[in-house]
């Protein structure tokens, strides 16, 4: 009889206990925000991603959001650059093959970014989570 207790208890009561226990695990695991990831090529791309990083750790409150930076070359007409916050565009610019303004390019797009950020956190206030954007 006492064999047979054992057996119910493992069969049953053990799996319920390994089914439940990834949630607890979950709970636990550490979340890394608020980076800009680089995944630019040129030199262009780079002092971008150089000017908007400075910018970007000046920014209280960006724990939760991380920043992309994308680029793609064309051999013939220069780069185009994309920005995306959590996986949401909100900045795409060119670069010709020569010297453009880089830092005013990434005022510009830090300064979008900041608007895309205070309109994310007024949604989450106002409970607004369409996800419509005026402008984006």
């Amino acid at each position: 009889m006492r064999s047979l207790k054992k057996r119910l208890f493992v069969c049953i009561l053990c799996p319920l206990l390994f089914v439940s226990s990834p949630s607890v695990l979950a709970d636990d695991d550490i979340e890394i925000s608020g980076l800009v990831i680089d995944r630019t090529l040129t030199r262009f791309g780079k002092d971008f991603g150089f000017y908007y990083s400075s910018y970007w750790r000046e920014l209280p409150f960006t724990q939760g959001f991380n920043v992309t930076l994308y680029e793609t070359v064309f051999p013939q007409a220069g780069t185009v650059l994309t920005l995306e916050v959590n996986g949401t565009r909100i900045y795409t610019t060119h670069f010709g093959r020569r010297a453009n303004p880089i830092k005013e390019s990434a005022e510009q797009a830090i300064l979008l970014t900041i608007d895309y950020l205070a309109q994310v956190r007024a949604n989450a206030i106002t409970g607004d989570f369409s996800g419509k954007t005026d402008d984006f």
